[in-house]
């Protein structure tokens, strides 16, 4: 295992980018989130501002306009207040809906949604004063504490400009109309709001790039940390070696037990042995049930023996079947030199059934191991 040491040298793998991302690690700026919420909602009061300021003046005349004896009765009062609280919420409902529209959406444009609770479990190292201390004076503190800095004087220097520059009419709007000055006032709100988003977009695009490298340095791995991956991957090549003798080996115990139910075994003598099966009702051709060369082979010699199997030396014929895969079918091109060999084995059989001398063993083309299938 690589130690905390390690030289970190390698791109994060997909792996390790999903189990950082399950944790809740993903890249986020808090400065994109505050500009889109900005925009949204400066948009929304520059061109809603008529609308949104005629109706706050409805409701401010028609629930501050009161006779003296509906103000003193305190049975009115706390309805006539939800009153004028609900019809101001519905008057910026629409922008508010925007606002929170905004604010869910931003994150998509680099992290995306990632709902995990593995945030929630307490941490109780957060609350170690040394541990804290040294997270606000680290580099990585001083470089957060330099960015407030300047977010904050930019800020302010754009906030200062934009008053400056609109001075004339915010000191006019006493001299206008009381509906008027109030849709007035919240156009140049928003027209402030809209400023403002934009210093905050140049903020947010040197964040995001920011927030996106320090995001991959902060997952980067070790070759070591990469190699133990591939292992749990793709499994741990001594284990997988062991598996697949495994299964090697249950492969050659089921083929074994099929050698006795064979009708014949093909050898070459000693390197192949191929074992076929023919049921005239249930098979169109005869099937190779067992195969194998060398060990294999000897061992299915003695399983036939043992068994009382018929063993024909054939070798073009064993050679040519032991190309054939297991239970299938003997190919068309082999079907005559298997039917002579079948031929035998059926005549081997009635002759000692009837004790009669053993028929001579059949005479394969050599031109057959040839054969194409």
């Amino acid at each position: 295992m690589a130690g905390p040491d390690a030289e970190r040298t390698e791109r994060p793998t997909p792996k390790r980018l999903e189990e950082a991302r399950k944790k809740g690690q993903v890249p986020r700026s808090p400065e994109l989130n505050a500009a889109a919420v900005v925009l949204i909602a400066g948009a929304g009061l520059y061109l809603l501002g008529g609308v949104l300021g005629s109706s706050l003046f409805e409701m401010m005349r028609t629930h501050l306009a009161l006779p003296r004896e509906q103000a003193l009765d305190e049975t009115r009062l706390i309805p006539m207040l939800s009153a004028s609280a609900w019809h101001v919420l519905a008057g910026c409902a629409p922008i508010l809906g925007l606002t929170l529209v905004a604010a869910l959406l931003a994150p998509l444009s680099i992290g995306g949604w990632n709902l995990t609770f593995d945030v929630l479990a307490p941490d109780f190292t957060r609350l170690n004063p040394v541990s804290g201390f040294g997270r606000m004076f680290s580099t990585r503190g001083l470089v957060e504490l330099a960015k407030a800095f300047a977010k904050f004087a930019l800020l302010a220097l754009v906030a200062a400009l934009f008053l400056w520059s609109q001075s004339g009419e915010l000191l006019g709007l006493g001299s206008e109309p009381t509906a008027a000055a109030i849709g007035h006032a919240i156009r140049l709100s928003g027209q402030a709001l809209l400023t403002l988003a934009g210093a905050l977009a140049l903020i947010a695009a040197i964040d995001v790039p920011w927030q996106l490298f320090q995001h991959t340095q902060q997952l980067r791995m070790t070759r070591e940390e990469i190699r133990e991956e591939m292992k749990e991957s793709e499994g741990n090549p001594e284990i997988k070696g062991r598996i697949r003798q495994a299964q090697q080996a249950v492969a050659q115990r089921r083929m074994m037990q099929k050698v006795p139910q064979a009708d014949v075994v093909v050898t070459n003598p000693t390197h192949y042995a191929v074992a076929l099966k023919y049921d005239e009702k249930r098979m169109r051709a005869p099937i190779v049930v067992a195969k194998g060369a060398d060990a294999i082979a000897a061992r299915i010699r003695e399983v036939a023996t043992e068994h009382n199997v018929p063993i024909v030396e054939a070798p073009p014929l064993a050679r040519a079947l032991f190309r054939v895969d297991l239970d299938a079918e003997v190919p068309a091109a082999l079907y005559v030199a298997v039917a002579q060999v079948l031929t035998y084995v059926y005549q081997l059989r009635a002759a000692r059934r009837d004790g009669t001398p053993p028929p001579v063993p059949p005479t394969i083309d050599p031109s057959v191991e040839q054969t194409k299938h």
